[in-house]
C-alpha cells in the first residue's frame, strides 16, 4: 500500500522547456558577452524574442535538444550540471585552437580555479585569434565515453588531456567555474527583481526579465489541486524532491495555489542539496541521482543532513513510498531507496522516454502526472 508519494516538479508538474531556454542563453552569454569570454559581442543582448530564444537553444543543444538527451539518458538532471558541461566542453574546443601558440597560458590556466576573472583573462586572449564555436562536437565527443552522472565532469578533464595535452583536475565536482554558469542561468531565469534573493549575490549583467511568471503547468491546475486533494483525503503523504531552487518552487506553487496543499517541511528543493554539500568535509554532489533530495523529502526538512546520508539503504517499507518523476535520475534515485517509481512521459523526451523506463523496468509509466490517482485506488 502507498503510503507516501514524493513529486518530482520539472517535466511531471510543470514545464522544462523555460529552464532550457535559460541554460541554451546562459551557454550562449558565458561564450559571446563581453562579461565573460566575449568572443561575438555585437550578438549579446538580454531581451531575445521567442523566435531568437529558439534558434540560440537550437544551436546549443541541437534541433531535437539531441545534446539534452544525452546528457539526460546518462542521468544528469540538474540544468547547472547541464550548463556547466556544456560550456566547459566547449572552452576545451576553443582552447584547442589556440594550443600551438598559448600552450603556457592554457596550461596554467587549467591548474587554478576557474572564475569570471579567468575567463575574462582566456577570451581576451582567445579574441586575438581566429577561433570557431562548434556546439555540434559534444553528440560525437561524448558518444565516446561512458561516464554517467557527475563523473561526466570527469571526463571533461579526459577531454582536456587529449585535446590540449593538460593533466587537470580543475573540471571535477563543483567547482569555481560551475558557480559561474549556475549564477548566469539564475540571472536568465529569476530576472533581475529575484537574482539576490535566490543566489545571495547580485547580477553581474541587468535587463533580463526571467521565467519565473510565466511557468507552463502539465496538466491542468485545476486538476494537479484536485489530485494533491484526493491524496490527502486518502491518507497518502505528500512531498516535494526538485533540482529546482525554493525560489523557484515556492513562488509558483503559490501563485498556482497548490502551496496550500503542502507541508513546506517536505518541499525539498536544490537550496537544501546545496546547502547540505557545503555542510560535507569531503565536498560532493548530492544532487539526484544520489537520493538525498527524495530521503530528505521522505523524512522532512528538520532533518539532519547527517541522519539522511546514514539512512541505511533500501530504506524500511521502501515499498509505501512512490516516487514520481521524469528522468532516469529520478528512477535511479527512487531504485536506491528501494521504493517505487512511477515514470511520467511529460519530459523533455515526451512519450519517446517509454523504452528507456521499460528498459529500466520502472515500476509504473503513466502518459501524466494525473494517473497517479489511478494507482492510489488500486492500492
Amino acid at each position: 500500500m502507498i503510503k507516501t508519494v514524493l513529486f518530482d516538479v520539472d517535466g511531471v508538474l510543470l514545464s522544462e522547456e523555460h529552464y532550457f531556454d535559460a541554460s541554451a542563453l546562459t551557454v550562449w552569454e558565458l561564450l559571446i558577452s563581453n562579461n565573460y569570454l566575449g568572443l561575438a559581442l555585437e550578438k549579446f543582448k538580454t531581451n531575445y524574442s521567442a523566435a531568437e530564444i529558439k534558434t540560440i537553444r537550437e544551436n546549443v543543444f541541437g534541433k531535437n535538444d539531441d545534446v539534452l538527451k544525452l546528457m539526460k539518458s546518462r542521468g544528469l538532471n540538474a540544468n547547472w550540471d547541464m550548463i556547466y558541461l556544456s560550456f566547459g566542453h566547449q572552452l576545451i574546443h576553443l582552447l584547442s585552437q589556440i594550443k600551438e601558440k598559448e600552450d603556457d597560458r592554457i596550461n596554467s590556466w587549467l591548474q587554478e580555479p576557474i572564475d569570471r576573472e579567468v575567463l575574462l583573462e582566456m577570451g581576451r586572449v582567445l579574441q586575438k585569434y581566429e577561433v570557431n564555436i562548434d556546439f555540434d562536437r559534444f553528440i560525437s565527443d561524448f558518444a565516446q565515453s561512458t561516464e554517467t552522472k557527475q563523473e561526466l565532469f570527469n571526463y571533461l578533464n579526459q577531454l582536456a588531456s587529449v585535446q590540449l595535452g593538460v593533466q587537470t583536475t580543475i573540471f571535477s565536482g563543483i567547482s569555481a567555474l560551475w558557480s559561474v554558469c549556475e549564477h548566469t542561468s539564475q540571472e536568465w531565469y529569476v530576472g533581475d527583481e529575484n537574482v539576490e534573493k535566490s543566489t545571495g549575490r547580485r547580477s553581474v549583467q541587468l535587463g533580463k526579465k526571467g521565467f519565473l511568471a510565466n511557468e507552463t503547468t502539465l496538466a491542468d491546475k485545476a486538476e494537479i489541486e484536485a489530485l494533491f486533494s484526493f491524496l490527502k483525503e486518502s491518507g497518502v503523504k505528500i512531498g516535494i524532491g526538485t533540482g529546482r531552487p525554493e525560489l523557484e518552487t515556492i513562488q509558483p506553487f503559490h501563485h498556482l495555489d497548490w502551496l496550500k496543499l503542502f507541508d513546506v517541511n517536505y518541499i525539498v528543493t536544490a537550496d537544501d542539496v546545496l546547502k547540505a554539500e557545503n555542510e560535507l568535509v569531503e565536498r560532493q554532489s548530492l544532487s539526484k541521482p544520489h537520493p538525498f533530495t527524495y530521503i530528505m523529502g521522505l523524512n522532512g526538512r528538520k532533518t539532519s543532513v547527517e541522519t539522511c546520508l546514514n539512512t541505511p539503504l533500501p530504506i524500511e517499507k521502501g515499498e509505501e513510498v512512490l516516487v514520481v518523476g521524469d528522468s532516469l535520475a529520478d528512477l535511479l534515485a527512487a531504485r536506491k531507496m528501494g521504493c517505487q517509481f512511477a515514470a511520467v512521459l511529460t519530459g523533455l523526451s515526451g512519450k519517446d522516454a517509454r523504452s528507456d523506463f521499460e528498459k529500466y523496468e520502472a515500476d509504473y509509466i503513466l502518459d501524466t502526472v494525473l494517473d497517479v490517482r489511478g494507482l492510489i485506488e488500486k492500492n
